[in-house]
């Protein structure tokens, strides 16, 4: 049984939900490849995958659109994100390899993330199962699938349809979620490790607030405005804060550093959130799916796309609160009483555990892909 894992821009977050899955299908004997764009090698080579290199759109093509989507409106930036960026861009840049890869290869089965439709379109020609790992919320990957489909239908008629019918696998709780697609396949990933966190507060026992905006809004030019807000509302707080900037943004860029704030590139939030009391973040699926598995109420402060609707069903939910913007001028005071408000109410910490709950009673990843490749 050979699976392709196919993922497209959008680096860790994009690629990260793919990967419980096709452990679970390489657990079980398949030999597993996962093909994407040249920026992604590391990181799939982080992950103990081979991986296939398609092409990308240039910098200069995306840069625009990127700088683009935290200012427009939502609309827009739905428009912009995933019928040109995804649905026209990444697509045309990714077929031509994707194509010759299944034509050599020989796939049985594609796993993909919903923003990857090159994959989609080669399933559709060559009639290769697939099925789509989510990202985030069902109704906003239904709702993105939507947008993109005038860039899709008229490179491969019936291409969006075979998508909205395909198998569905998310983590997100039906409390949070529900879901669009006919069939969607709920599965819990086995409990991660973990590695211990380093004591870099010596010795304190002041509550750990995980701090992080993921790994795309590094890469913009408000990024360093961004970071300097959360450290200015987190400045004499009594509480430990771990701020993660990614591996594009130089730190130095943030000025001074509060005393009790440890600022890394990159930690495994699988070693944080163990130890984590709150997490502070942009609302990418990610870390909100980590933090709400691990029981930790959030603060979310969105920047674009599906960030502003998962954090409205955080704050629904009551598993936390939601911020407007990190950009207004009182930005670091609200986000400041937010992190306050969290704290204070055990009641935020209660809703998320029962969001976790839920969660932990799902099949497990292995016997979801026993099925997919039965």
């Amino acid at each position: 049984m050979r699976v392709l894992g196919a993922c497209s821009l959008g680096g860790a977050g994009h690629l990260h939900p793919l990967v419980p899955v096709l452990d679970a299908a390489r657990r079980r004997g398949a030999d597993v490849v996962i093909a994407g764009p040249p920026a992604l090698r590391d990181l799939v080579a982080d992950a103990g995958f081979p991986f296939e290199p398609g092409g990308e759109p240039p910098e200069a093509e995306i840069a625009p659109i990127r700088e683009r989507l935290p200012v427009v409106a939502a609309a827009d930036a739905a428009r912009l994100g995933n019928r040109e960026l995804f649905g026209r861009l990444a697509t045309t840049a990714m077929l031509p390899a994707m194509t010759a890869l299944c034509a050599t290869w020989q796939p049985d089965l594609i796993l993909r993330e919903p923003a990857e439709y090159a994959s989609a379109i080669v399933a559709c020609r060559r009639g290769v199962p697939m099925a789509q790992v989510a990202i985030s919320l069902a109704e906003v990957e239904a709702g993105s699938l939507a947008f993109a489909a005038p860039a899709l239908e008229p490179v491969e008629a019936g291409v969006v349809d075979a998508l909205h019918a395909a198998p569905y696998l998310t983590r997100c709780p039906v409390a949070l979620d529900p879901s669009p697609f006919p069939t969607t396949v709920r599965f819990r990933e086995p409990p991660a490790a973990g590695a211990p966190l380093g004591d870099w507060w010596g010795g304190s026992e002041a509550p750990l607030v995980y701090v992080t905006l993921g790994t795309v809004i590094g890469r913009l030019s408000t990024a360093a405005a961004r970071y300097r807000t959360l450290l200015d509302a987190v400045a004499g707080l009594d509480v430990r804060v771990l701020l993660t900037v990614g591996r594009v943004l130089d730190a130095t860029a943030l000025g001074d550093i509060p005393a009790n704030v440890r600022v890394e590139p990159w930690v495994d939030q699988a070693d944080v959130l163990p130890h984590a009391h709150l997490v502070v973040c942009h609302g990418g699926s990610g870390t909100l799916f980590g933090a709400l598995a691990a029981g930790v109420p959030l603060v979310v402060i969105p920047a674009f796309g599906d960030q502003v609707e998962n954090g409205r069903r955080v704050a629904a939910a009551h598993a936390g609160l939601t911020a407007r913007s990190t950009e207004l001028p009182d930005g670091a005071i609200g986000v400041r009483e937010l992190i306050r408000l969290v704290l204070a109410d055990d009641s935020y910490r209660d809703a998320a555990r029962r969001l976790a709950a839920e969660m932990a009673s799902y099949p497990t990843v292995d016997d979801v892909v026993a099925g997919l490749l039965a």
